[in-house]
């Protein structure tokens, strides 16, 4: 089948949750969040959950799991915590998590963001993939982050892998 046909059968509409992961964020000035959910909502996705929690592994994997446990979520997607510094522990919440890893994002993101940013693409630990029958995306927490893995990686494709995930 080819990448065409394969695209045909995508879901149009995914249903969706948001998790910002920061110390220090609140809903007025969760910048990072707020973006995601307007570009899904754009796309005519649905959010049924927008949080902010703090970055503590324990915390982090215990939304998730029961995000990805909710039948009605098939994606999530983090922002923040992302990064090499001692509090920046998402990564390792998420990956814990994770059935199947979809390294391709990570390494398409890298790509993308250094051609943006430059040799500090290699700081992100921009991480994605399967728990069960959801798709989880961890991104970092800058909005121009946000939106290159938005607009180049995920609108793109979460409709054709929500339907493969389905098959």
């Amino acid at each position: 089948m080819s990448s065409h046909e394969h695209h045909a059968q995508s879901v149009e509409r995914v249903t969706c949750a948001i998790v910002t992961v920061s110390d220090t964020r609140t809903p007025a000035t969760d910048g990072s969040g707020a973006l995601i959910r307007e570009r899904l909502e754009a796309a005519g996705h649905r959010v049924v959950g927008c949080e902010i929690i703090p970055d503590d592994p324990a915390r982090v994997r215990t939304c998730v799991a029961a995000h990805c446990d909710d039948p009605s979520v098939q994606v999530v997607l983090l922002t923040g915590g992302t990064g090499i510094a001692p509090r920046d522990t998402t990564y390792e919440a998420v990956d814990a998590l994770l059935e199947k890893r979809l390294d391709g994002f990570g390494e398409l993101f890298r790509m993308l963001s250094y051609q943006e940013i430059g040799p500090a693409a290699i700081l992100s630990r921009a991480t994605a993939g399967i728990r069960g029958s959801t798709v989880i995306f961890s991104l970092p927490g800058s909005p121009a982050a946000v939106r290159l893995a938005m607009d180049k990686l995920i609108l793109p494709e979460v409709g054709h892998v929500v339907s493969l995930l389905r098959a």
